[in-house]
């Protein structure tokens, strides 16, 4: 047996993936028919949550530098904004363009049909009225005030109930598989379907509906924020770059154990981190939360090796014309670089100058965005058109996409993250006050700006590209029904049947 044939992705591409015959061909178009509508509601509102949510960012990014702007509005202000934003990105984009990915490959990689995809399409769209019902009620000023969890308690059932709905029949979809080989892709993904419901539902119960008490509520507000930006995303993108990888660069998967050992990794110290150094707490939590962190860097080097060895120093030939490769490849390094500064900022020397300035958020967009972002950005490019049987209509979009959305982030994290190390410097000081500490971040933060006006712009060219397709996509589709059905007219008198 090929040592590396469960390493590899299933193909069903329909005319290049290692289909043969109709009959494999007619099971990739029913594949396809099944994730088509609840992949398409997924991936279009998670494009529309994004250029929402990069019009608060702005709002959010504009005010450090220029406080005076839209002043006069209450619901706009940062403390309004700011979370709307990230809640919007959180749950908006980032969760659906994650569970839309999940769905595709659970169903692609098990040879199934995704599982009741009208209740898997009802989920999105209680998801997305749960989502909207939130970010309303973060502008109007009545959100729990804990970090990447402010959607107010009354938006929670929407939002759990949608959620029920698509990872359920995501689970049964995977449970119903006729593939029984397990694809490493699977373990990631699979994990993140239940890895969600599981801190979710504490978070919300040990903070919103029965509170602990005193310095708890904080531990656990860590705990969750971790667990949901670092444990999940992680989760959800290795598990798409696990299969893009491969897939665009039509190699086998290398050093399978490794990934899987990165997995157990992420599952067995992820979820410690999160609570910093500077914590009033105990001291055992901070350390332990420190260990868990830097015992990620093994997970950081089995995912980079991996990836490397299957990709290639200098990658396929014609990887430069490869536009979902390219997304993929730049979330990836992203991935390595955040995951780092990550590990760097639990250790006390480097926590004693970084927390509590802009290093954690530098650290956070590059996670959050510079990889799990840009990896889904990829998959869509990847699997939008041979879920539609149709290209994207504008290609161009695509390449200006790729070139905002990676200079928007170098724009936006690097400024932020040489903003905290200078901030935290000064801050070491008496003799420096904290007014003109703050005043010598501000052209970092202009610089900010501009990252997240072309991310913004890359968002725009995103939604435009995704609902073109669909705009090409259905009157071909009612074209090709009106012909099937009115065919038997055109007959000739004499045709057999």
């Amino acid at each position: 047996m090929n040592p590396t044939a469960s390493c590899q992705p299933f193909d069903l591409r329909p005319s290049t993936f290692g289909l043969q015959d109709s009959a494999n061909e007619a099971a990739a178009a029913s594949l396809d028919a099944s994730c088509r509508l609840p992949l398409l509601v997924l991936f279009m509102s998670a494009a529309a949550w994004l250029v929402i949510t990069s019009g608060f960012a702005l709002i959010a990014s504009i005010k450090f530098h220029s406080p005076a702007f839209l002043a006069g509005r209450a619901w706009l202000t940062y403390g309004r904004v700011h979370p709307a934003a990230s809640s919007a990105f959180l749950y908006g984009f980032c969760l659906q363009s994650g569970l839309a990915v999940s769905l595709w490959l659970l169903a692609r990689l098990g040879r199934t049909k995704l599982a009741q995809r009208w209740l898997v399409t009802l989920g999105a769209m209680f998801w997305n009225l749960g989502v909207t019902v939130g970010v309303w009620g973060v502008l109007a000023g009545d959100r729990t005030g804990f970090e990447a969890l402010e959607l107010p308690g009354y938006a929670t059932p929407m939002i759990f109930v949608g959620y029920l709905l698509i990872g359920v029949w995501g689970a049964l979809t995977f449970h119903q598989r006729r593939e029984r080989r397990l694809y490493v892709s699977q373990w990631f993904l699979f994990a993140a379907l239940f890895w969600f419901p599981w801190i979710y539902s504490t978070a919300q119960l040990l903070l919103l509906t029965f509170p602990v008490r005193g310095v708890m509520q904080s531990v656990i507000a860590w705990w969750y924020a971790d667990n949901l930006r670092f444990v999940w995303l992680w989760l959800a993108g290795l598990g798409a770059v696990f299969y893009l990888v491969p897939k665009l660069t039509r190699r086998d998967l290398q050093n399978r154990n490794l990934a899987l050992f990165a997995f157990w990794i992420i599952l067995l110290f992820g979820s410690w981190g999160g609570i910093p150094n500077s914590a009033p707490v105990p001291a055992w939590m901070p350390a332990l939360s420190a260990v868990g962190t830097v015992l990620t860097t093994v997970a950081l080097l089995a995912v980079g090796l991996s990836v490397w060895k299957t990709a290639g120093p200098g990658g396929p030939a014609g990887a430069r014309e490869n536009l979902p490769l390219r997304f993929v490849r730049f979330g990836v390094l992203t991935f390595l670089v955040a995951g780092f500064m990550r590990v760097l900022g639990s250790i006390p020397p480097v926590s004693n100058v970084t927390d509590l300035t802009w290093f954690g958020p530098a650290t956070d967009q590059l996670d959050a965005y510079g990889f799990f972002a840009m990896v889904n950005f990829g998959a869509a490019y990847w699997i939008l058109p041979h879920l539609m049987g149709l290209e994207f209509p504008w290609p161009r979009l695509v390449r200006a996409h790729f070139w905002l959305a990676s200079l928007g982030i170098v724009l936006l994290a690097a400024p932020l993250a040489i903003a905290g190390v200078l901030e935290g410097l000064k801050l070491r000081s008496p003799d420096n006050a904290f007014m003109e500490v703050v005043k010598t971040t501000l052209p970092c933060l202009r610089v900010s700006t501009v990252g997240d006006l072309f991310m913004a712009l890359g968002h725009v060219a995103f939604l435009a590209n995704l609902a073109g397709l669909a705009a090409r996509f259905y009157p071909v589709r009612a074209a090709s029904l009106f012909s099937s059905l009115t065919l038997d007219l055109y007959k000739p008198a004499g045709a057999k049947p």
